[in-house]
């Protein structure tokens, strides 16, 4: 077992990361409170597997431990799930003392996060991450929202958990695919912060995917160091955290483009990762070779490396809509080498060509030029 901790003044908290955390009452003993409830939100397919046993490990630091379960999708991340939450708190008299538990992946973990900033007008919560991409991702940092037709978590607070306990064995109830798409986000923290970490992964990748333990806690330990460094520097995304979102203009894009669910979310991160790298290597801040580097490794992790076919006037469209367009104008996160990034400006002609190079449909006008 190792932590991380995330220092933001009175609202630092701890990142507990090993095996076998789930049913050890004393993973949760930091956040215990005996007059309080606490409401464990799952979904359908992770609470028949972990539920019990996180109710057993909260059942001695809490007056009731209650249960909450969600239909699983990325496509049920709205207003409507959002008020079963809701529903759940109020048909049970929950106070606010009370403590929520996200226990699933990141759907329910922003979805869970996003009900405590509301209920009340904020109670406490804690996230129990039980896929990668939450774990190393999603899980830290205090993003919690839903998704609108028009765009990805475009409505939410910032709502900082009291605690993050992940634990790595979960990770072996996930689907293979889910777990590769987790791997999309291990690899940006390499791509944007740490190109030994890059490195590393080079070397570790096939052990990551065969779930070796040391490597598995390894990978989560060092991601949830490098956000929470960036998290304790620009908790509310008004600067260098906006760079965590490397690939994830391009891939916000795609998920709504193709219906929330379509594509898992590590996948489209994975494939708009290629299409910034193109980006940066149009605009002279990345070379080819590293460029050819983040390929192979998304390759090798078993990861898209082109986006859907549809025009790219739908891509620059859907664009616009993200969190960090200003006056409808896109900043694009852009690698200046592996380990490195930085925010810029990109025309849209040379954010289509950077699409049109890794599959997206050409207008007339472009593919003529």
């Amino acid at each position: 077992m190792s932590s991380v901790r995330v220092e933001l003044g009175s609202r630092s908290y701890d990142i507990v990361i090993g095996g076998g955390l789930l049913r050890r009452p004393q993973s949760f003993a930091a956040v215990a409170s005996p007059r309080a409830s606490a409401l464990v939100v799952s979904n359908t397919t992770v609470a028949p597997l972990y539920a019990q046993a996180l109710h057993d490990s909260l059942l001695p630091h809490f007056a009731r431990v209650l249960r909450c379960v969600l239909p699983d999708g990325e496509q049920y991340k709205d207003w409507q799930t959002l008020n079963q939450v809701f529903d759940t708190l109020l048909e049970q008299h929950c106070d606010r003392r009370s403590v929520l538990f996200a226990l699933g992946g990141g759907v329910i973990g922003d979805t869970t996060g996003f009900a405590a900033a509301c209920y009340m007008r904020g109670v406490d919560f804690v996230q129990v991450p039980t896929t990668l991409l939450a774990q190393v991702d999603s899980s830290v940092g205090g993003k919690t929202g839903i998704n609108h037709p028009a765009g990805k978590n475009m409505i939410g607070a910032f709502h900082q958990p009291r605690l993050v306990v992940a634990d790595t064995d979960t990770l072996r109830s996930l689907p293979r695919r889910e777990l590769q798409a987790g791997l999309a986000e291990v690899i940006k923290h390499g791509a944007i912060a740490d190109s030994g970490f890059f490195e590393w992964l080079e070397g570790h990748v096939e052990a990551l995917l065969e779930l070796d333990p040391q490597a598995v806690e390894h990978a989560v330990r060092r991601c949830c160091e490098i956000k929470a460094a960036v998290v304790a520097r620009d908790e509310t995304e008004s600067g260098t955290r906006a760079l965590l979102n490397f690939g994830h203009t391009f891939g916000h894009a795609i998920e709504a483009a193709m219906g929330w669910g379509s594509w898992l979310h590590g996948e489209a991160v994975a494939a708009g990762m290629v299409v910034a790298a193109e980006l940066s290597v149009a605009l002279g801040s990345l070379g080819r070779e590293p460029q050819q580097r983040l390929l192979d490794l998304l390759r090798r992790a078993g990861l898209p490396v082109e986006v859907p076919a549809l025009p790219v006037s739908r891509y620059l469209e859907l664009m616009r809509v993200d969190k960090k367009a200003e006056a409808g104008a896109v900043r694009y996160v852009l690698l200046e080498g592996l380990g490195a990034a930085r925010l810029g400006p990109a025309s849209d002609e040379q954010a289509a060509r950077a699409l049109l190079a890794h599959g997206a449909q050409a207008p007339q006008a472009l593919a003529g030029a």
